[in-house]
């Protein structure tokens, strides 16, 4: 047997051994500790977008594996039908964020080099904000992550677009453009996520 079948097999007694586990806990009355964890772990998930990451395929993943391995039936049972929904929507945001970021930075022109540099400086920005957060209640941190997100693909553009010897008036129509891109994206991701997080809740609480 080589050493991959070895691997899959392992990776395979592991997911049986889980989903027992798991089964163990929902019998032993343990469903809503799990149906907890579940949207607390959706919600967590949720917040990543803004930083860049795939929150919302993270959190179709945990509805996912939660409707497998989680309580079959009873009040915080989950079936098929919520997974294929958090799927549709993962996948509307995403395109949703692509057609966003890929208009704005057509239209002005961008570069492929200022597409990555916006893409890097998006990600950094948004995580500067996420730390830094502004002084607003509760939504701070979110409002400063969106908007450090948008300046920071703004800065990354105009630095790609001005080693190439474009001039700041190029770069600012460009900068302006992913700005713009990445926050509308940003927020339609989101809020397809937020749709996400609220079919995990309802499916557990219905």
């Amino acid at each position: 047997m080589s050493s991959l079948s070895r691997w899959f097999e392992s990776v395979w007694q592991w997911l049986l051994w889980a989903g027992a586990s798991v089964g163990e806990i929902a019998t032993a009355g343990g469903g809503v500790l799990l149906a907890i964890a579940l949207v607390v772990v959706c919600g967590a998930a949720w917040l990543l977008n803004l930083i860049s990451l795939p929150g919302n395929w993270l959190a179709v993943l945990a509805l996912a594996v939660y409707a497998w391995l989680g309580p079959e039936t009873g009040r915080v049972g989950v079936g098929l039908l919520p997974v294929i929904a958090a799927f549709g929507l993962g996948l509307v945001g995403e395109l949703f964020e692509f057609a966003a970021g890929a208009v704005g930075a057509s239209r002005a022109g961008a570069s492929r080099r200022a597409t990555l540099y916006s893409i890097i400086g998006s990600i950094v920005g948004a995580i500067t904000g996420g730390i830094v957060g502004l002084p607003v209640p509760v939504i701070g941190p979110v409002l400063a992550a969106l908007l450090f997100g948008g300046l920071g693909a703004t800065a990354g553009a105009m630095f790609a677009e001005w080693n190439d010897g474009r001039s700041w008036r190029e770069n600012w129509r460009i900068g302006r453009a992913a700005f713009w891109g990445r926050t509308t994206g940003t927020v339609g991701k989101m809020v397809a996520g937020l749709a996400i997080v609220l079919i995990c809740l309802f499916s557990v609480i219905l």
